[in-house]
This record gives C-alpha cells, structure tokens and sequence, in this order.
C-alpha cells in the first residue's frame, strides 16, 4: 500500500496521552502511515515523531499565552510551509483550540482533510468556533456525549468515539498494596492532592493546598501527586514550607485517585478521571487575575468541573479564584468527610459517568474513522 503521512498537534499533556493510544491502535491496523507534528513522549513511544519540543506548548491563560505569541507565530509559520511543501495526507487536532483552530484554518487553504479529535468546549464559551468547526474540519470525533446535539443542529460530519480515560485508566495496586508501597497506614483517612500538570498551576495552586494542609491534624495521611512535568526545583521550594508529613507521589495518579478517601484536584483533565473512578472530591481553580476576569466575561455556563458539566448537576463542591485559599479548601474537607449522607451520594452520582461516557472504545472508534479518511 501507498504510504501515507499524518500530521498531529497535540500541545497538553492530556492531549499526548489521548493521541497516543489512538496511535497505538493505529499502528497495530496500518504500518504505511508516517505520524509527525506536534506531540509529547507519550505518542513519541508509539513512533511519532516531533517537530518541536514538547514543553514549549504547555502555557495556559489569555497573559501567559501573550507571552508566548512570537513562538507560536513561528510555529504556524513552520506548519504553513510544511502544508505548502509537502503537504500531509490527513491532519488530526487533539483539543488545544488556541493553536488548533488557526491550523485547522490553514490545512483547509491547503485542500487537506482535517479530524478534529476532542473538540474545544464552545458550549462553555466562544460559541462561534462551531460555525469554524463547520468550515474548516471534514469529521469531528467528540467526547462528552451532549455536545452531539450541537453538531446536528449545524450538519456538521461527527462521531461520538466514547471517552478515552475509560482505556487509559489502569489501577495496577489495590489499596493493600498501594498502602504498603507508600508506607501508608490503612487505618488512618487519606487525603490527596492534586495541583496541577503545568508550572503556572503549581505556583498558583499548591501554595493554597499546602496551606489546607497546615490546618489539618494527624489523623490524616495527606498525600500530593507530583506531575513529571512541572520543575522539581519548584515543586520541592514549594512543598518545603510545611513541616506536616506528607508523601508525594509521581506516576501513581489513577491510584491515588482510587484509594484515597478524598481529593482536592485542580480543574482540568484530573477531575473527570476522578470522577470516573468514583472517588468523592473537590475541584479547585485559581489563575491570573486578568485572565480570570477576562474569562469571566465570556464564560457562559456557571460550572468549571467537567464532572458537573456532564451529568449537569452539582456534584462535586468547586471553588473558583478568590475562594481557592486553605481555610476554604480545609473547610470543604471537613465538611464532606463529616457527612456521611453526603459523601455517599456524590459517590454514587459519580458512579453515573460510567454509562453517561458510553462503552465505545475511543481508539477504535477514532482509528476507523482515521482509516476512511486516508480511504485506507
């Protein structure tokens, strides 16, 4: 068969995970397709290759993203080229609109097909990227099953794929085992804290976590995920202002998010995992004040956790910017772990994303429709 060449962006680390077992998939039905652009290790395990370093993609907010405009302009200077030279066979963008959406742009000048894998949330904000999503992508493969009323309403070529966390999610301890591992006493609660994958999420977010934590008793074992891609150097500064005994943890997310009792999880890709896993938690966000301001003028639903946007209900307690301090975070703790009425409850609505995410496996699905596309 013809070889063939496709061209991927994928500038979070969510992203790189999602990409990645697609591309797995894929290389187990084709071995004639070439996969470059942008991507992280993830994918780079599964034969991808990068045209850029990965860590330079990993800005979030309207100040931080200013700041990185003359790199991102070079980028989609080097991508026109490559369009213009060589152009791939296929394009694949994975969530990161900011990017994605002018690419998109660019590929459709250039006649080259696009799937638009994990969709920005337009719903929530900057609702007329759908009618762009309609121009300028040939098939949309989404994720979270409401929004396919969306692309009805507008004809727009789509497949719900399922949501791929219910592949990428693998508990390989049992508590037992988690416990022992981690030297973790099994008759004490567990509390854990997730800050962030992002260095800006770090400097804002953990500082309010450990801060929670200093109000705190013994009676708890309090536990921090470390992400293997923020700085060390920051994270240890950081973390090293509390004198509490607490065990941080790399690459132990999934069971983490399984045994602890209760999480406090920066806003993101973390919180539907959690949710998925049922663990009862509570959702945190703190950016820039100006990008936070910014954002608040054009955000047009009232919830940030993806867990509460899906099932839509208030699920799980969020607390957003101005009320993301220790003694918020510390009270919620108390509160829910007090509450046994309530606790159970948001575990058991929790357990409800199950069948709300369906039961397609996601790089099948997105494989199939990548095969079409290349009429392979």
């Amino acid at each position: 068969m013809t070889s063939k060449r496709i061209f991927w962006i994928a500038g979070e680390n969510s992203g790189d995970l999602h990409a990645s077992v697609v591309l797995k998939e894929l290389n187990k039905q084709l071995d004639n397709v070439e996969n470059f652009g942008i991507g992280g290790d993830k994918m780079a395990s599964q034969g991808f290759k990068a045209i850029y370093p990965f860590d330079r993609f990993s800005v979030m907010g309207f100040v931080e993203v200013v700041k990185h405009l003359a790199f991102f302009l070079e980028v989609e200077k080097n991508i026109k080229t490559i369009f213009q030279s060589n152009p791939p066979d296929l394009v694949v963008l994975v969530d990161y609109p900011g990017l994605n959406m002018r690419i998109a742009k660019l590929a459709k000048r250039y006649n080259i097909p696009v799937l638009y894998f994990i969709v920005p949330q337009f719903w929530a904000w900057k609702y007329k990227r759908i009618f762009k999503l309609q121009k300028y992508t040939d098939h949309i493969a989404y994720i979270l099953p409401f929004e396919g009323k969306y692309f009805s309403k507008h004809n727009i070529e789509a497949s719900f794929v399922g949501h791929p966390i219910s592949e990428e999610i693998v508990i390989k301890l049992s508590r037992e085992e988690f416990a022992a591992e981690n030297d973790l006493d099994l008759n004490k609660k567990w509390l854990g804290f997730l800050p962030g994958s992002r260095d800006t999420e770090i400097k804002k977010m953990l500082p309010e976590f450990i801060n929670s934590i200093e109000l705190l008793t013994d009676d708890y074992e309090l536990i921090v995920s470390q992400a293997s891609s923020v700085s060390t150097e920051l994270f240890d500064k950081i973390i090293g202002k509390t004198e509490k005994e607490v065990k941080i943890l790399k690459n132990m997310n999934y069971e983490m998010m399984k045994h602890c009792d209760l999480l406090v999880v920066t806003s993101g890709t973390a919180t539907i995992e959690t949710a998925f896993l049922g663990t009862p938690f509570i959702i945190a966000y703190k950016t820039s004040n100006i990008s936070y301001q910014i954002g608040k003028r054009f955000i047009k639903i009232d919830k940030i956790g993806l867990p509460n946007i899906v099932i839509e209900k208030d699920i799980v307690p969020e607390l957003i910017q101005y009320n993301v301090n220790g003694q918020n975070i510390y009270a919620n703790i108390i509160k829910l772990l007090s509450d046994e009425k309530k606790y159970n409850k948001i575990r058991n609505e929790l357990h409800a994303l199950h069948d709300i995410l369906g039961s397609k496996t996601t790089s099948t699905e997105v494989t199939g429709i990548i095969r079409n596309m290349l009429n392979e």
